[in-house]
């Protein structure tokens, strides 16, 4: 694991359960506004469980990718009260 993505991830694992962020508001919480796509391929590496990166959303209002599949991450967010 890098730096970045151990960064990344403790911001990650800070988001409460039914709320989210998005991509930029990670990369801007971490000091680097136009890391957004970075964050993105970093929680794509991630299976650790306890860190909910489904939990992050595109800025568009999309849930986004997940490494674990669109339809899992739309229904844990459902499951969480997110969306």
């Amino acid at each position: 694991m890098t730096l970045f993505q151990k960064k990344v991830y403790d911001v990650v694992k800070k988001i409460p359960k039914g709320q989210v962020l998005t991509y930029g508001q990670v990369a801007n919480l971490l000091g680097n506004p136009k890391a957004a796509r970075a964050v993105g391929n970093a929680l794509h590496k991630n299976y650790d469980p306890a860190v909910p990166c489904h939990r992050v959303v595109k800025g568009d209002g999309n849930v986004g990718e997940y490494n674990r599949g669109k339809t899992r991450k739309r229904a844990l967010l459902v499951e969480e009260g997110a969306l």
